[in-house]
């Protein structure tokens, strides 16, 4: 158990932090609900209700599809994007899909390669994008559901204007929740490969090794 939990400390001490952080904003998110309709002379919401809304389905899911479609613009763009000198990055003369050597694939594969590397065809062309599809996939679902659920929140507040759910696509409130989110996350990219040229956090794979070169790209400490 001890190793178990080592060995996947990362994704549990996440995964803690997760659910802390959407108890903490359940429970924030339905005091504040609740403020706003008392002071509208609305009927408020148990946390039961609450719970099930659309007013807290809505504040989930806008931040989880700002998040996945960080990830699958950074996986999918580092393919061909580089920044010299950031360990989040490829060195420039390395930019594309790489060699089957490097990749593992064809006769470099090996008895312990995933099965659908080593099938060939289909599979393995399907495999070497399986990473930046999930995430495309995820944020679809999850910016879709951000939309039906403002949509729904949007039509259940007595003073907005009620609108057909094509209509709320193309809304204020909608593109405004999306880019507001969107735009932190490319700062946080940008700032995340440029910073992390100059500066170090010893210890972390995020980093290059203290002592290394600014100039050093594709290097982790």
């Amino acid at each position: 158990m001890r190793r178990f939990l080592r060995e996947h400390s990362l994704t549990l001490v996440f995964g803690g932090l997760f659910l802390a952080a959407l108890v903490g904003q359940f429970f924030a998110g339905h005091a504040d609900y609740n403020e706003r309709q008392a002071a509208l002379g609305q009927p408020v919401l148990s946390l039961g209700s609450y719970l099930f809304s659309a007013d807290f389905l809505v504040d989930v899911v806008e931040n989880w599809q700002s998040e996945y479609l960080q990830f699958f613009l950074y996986v999918t763009a580092t393919v061909w994007l580089v920044q010299r000198g950031s360990p989040e990055s490829k060195p420039a003369d390395k930019t594309g899909l790489d060699t089957d050597e490097n990749q593992q694939l064809g006769r470099y594969t090996s008895e312990d390669s995933p099965k659908w590397a080593r099938a060939g065809g289909w599979r393995t062309g399907l495999y070497s994008t399986s990473l930046g599809l999930a995430m495309l996939v995820l944020f679809l679902f999850s910016w879709t559901m951000q939309w039906i659920a403002g949509w729904y929140a949007n039509n259940s507040d007595p003073l907005a204007e009620k609108l057909s759910l094509g209509g709320y696509f193309l809304s204020s409130d909608f593109w405004n929740r999306s880019l507001q989110n969107w735009q932190s996350e490319f700062l946080a990219i940008a700032s995340m490969a440029i910073l992390s040229v100059y500066l170090r956090q010893r210890g972390s794979p995020e980093s290059k090794p203290v002592g290394a070169s600014h100039d050093v790209t594709d290097r982790s400490g």
